[in-house]
């Protein structure tokens, strides 16, 4: 937990995603307290300080807020299902809450009354559904990179490997000199001398995407920068 060598080291840092600081000198309202722990953990968790000034340069005004850190860590644990822990620090200049919030569980954005909240600057806003979508597919297994049982290099196109160590090549100026199974097992497109997913679907002949993905079907989908979510065209 926090000393208050650490908050002299926290004060004089810039507010990053993983510290939040709140003058809170008499009080502060629970609610909003919930609202900024469920963004410290929706954005890998941090902590919250309360009776420090939020603006550089800092200094300790002391607060008088959540008397009893016992019960509002218990109220927190209720509200977040997150096990929060709140120490108080004895500052010369007074007392200083902090509250240590863990990162949200893999795959598994935190809401509040149905509203998934991450700071921007000063204040609280929605998480976009990029970012939503981003978190939910984290306890997504990847396909892509799982290996196609019974399938084996010798089923990759040789005009397509060819042109993916074209390709690699032109950004890579090593990958020149490399073979082309070493800039498969690089791309992790082969693995231990097994096939990846990815690999038959982007490099497979014909004859061994109907053997091994029968069921398949290959999906083009357009958008006009990385941040969409929805496709602009697909086929």
């Amino acid at each position: 937990m926090s000393t208050l060598e650490q908050l002299g080291v926290w004060m004089v840092d810039r507010e990053a995603e993983h510290l939040e600081f709140k003058e809170a000198k008499s009080s502060y309202n629970f609610d909003n307290l919930v609202k900024y722990c469920a963004a410290l953990a929706n954005e890998g968790g941090g902590h919250m300080v309360l009776g420090v000034t939020d603006r550089r340069p800092r200094r300790v005004v002391g607060s008088q807020a959540f008397l009893d850190l016992g019960a509002v860590c218990g109220r927190l644990l209720d509200k977040l299902r997150l096990r929060i822990e709140a120490r108080e620090l004895v500052h010369p200049d007074g007392r200083v809450l902090v509250f240590a919030v863990p990162s949200r569980p893999i795959g598994m954005p935190i809401a509040v009354d149905g509203a998934y909240h991450m700071r921007s600057g000063e204040s609280l806003v929605s998480m976009t559904p990029d970012q939503l979508k981003k978190v939910f597919d984290e306890g997504v297994p990847d396909y892509s990179s799982a290996i196609c049982p019974g399938a084996t290099p010798t089923e990759l196109s040789p005009v397509a490997v060819g042109r993916f160590h074209e390709l690699v090549a032109r950004r890579r100026a090593d990958a020149k000199a490399h073979s082309q199974a070493q800039v498969l097992e690089d791309a992790e497109l082969v693995v231990g001398k097994k096939v990846t997913n990815a690999a038959l679907i982007l490099l497979g002949t014909a004859q061994a995407l109907r053997r091994h993905l029968p069921q398949g079907e290959v999906v083009f989908e357009y958008r006009h920068n990385d941040g969409e979510v929805a496709f602009a065209e697909r086929a």
